[in-house]
């Protein structure tokens, strides 16, 4: 493992550790889009079902449990112990938009047509637009907490991250995943808006507020 995979793996931990955090001190999920979390709970899910089948080492099994764990654990927080707070009013993005191209995605293009594998691929797809959900709810309410601002951009720095460990990988290894690769691109351009306000804002002591 290299030290940007590393860098990302725990920029990618803290993202989600920050966001629970953020729920259980506050008592409320107000600013936090459940379908976003629902789409990274299917992500995590379908992505480490090899946790069943195949060992890598330690630290990769103790992270796929942890994503899996705190995903359904944020979904929990949201939907049953602090559902009172959950904003449904803005949370209005059509997650089928995203959930069906994904899966015709992933059936026509991977890497091998083996359960396992279309799942992975499926994953990687999602997981490139799973902060869609998140990004809508907060331009329709104009303005993001200091903390949801925070675990957005640990979240964005993770795949920006992994992209410098494709890189990495590419010249020094001579290995690459152009379906990780394009995905995480992609992923990572959905934040630039995003990354330029935490920058301009948030850095600065403001909370984060769209331009008019």
């Amino acid at each position: 493992m290299n030290v940007f995979r590393l860098a990302g793996d725990i920029s990618h931990l803290l993202a989600i550790i920050v966001l629970l955090i953020k729920i259980w001190k506050t008592r409320s999920c107000a600013g936090i889009s459940g379908k976003s979390q629902i789409l990274f709970a299917l992500v995590y899910t379908s992505r480490y079902l090899d946790l069943f089948t195949s060992f890598i080492s330690p630290y990769n099994s103790a992270m796929k449990m942890f994503f899996i764990a705190s995903s359904y654990a944020t979904i929990y927080l949201m939907y049953r112990k602090f559902r009172a707070t959950y904003d449904r009013n803005h949370d209005t993005f059509r997650i089928e938009f995203l959930l069906l191209p994904v899966i015709v995605l992933s059936f026509v293009v991977n890497h091998d047509f083996t359960p396992l594998e279309i799942l992975w691929t499926f994953s990687i797809y999602l997981e490139s637009v799973a902060i869609l959900p998140q990004l809508f709810m907060v331009s329709k309410t104009g303005q993001a907490e200091t903390i949801t601002s925070h675990y957005l951009f640990a979240l964005g720095s993770y795949r920006a991250l992994y992209i410098v460990n494709w890189v990495y990988r590419y010249y020094f290894e001579g290995f690459y995943d152009l379906i990780a690769i394009v995905a995480g691109i992609v992923q990572t351009v959905l934040y630039c808006d995003f990354f330029y306000l935490y920058v301009t804002k948030v850095l600065k002591g403001k909370q984060l507020t769209l331009p008019a």
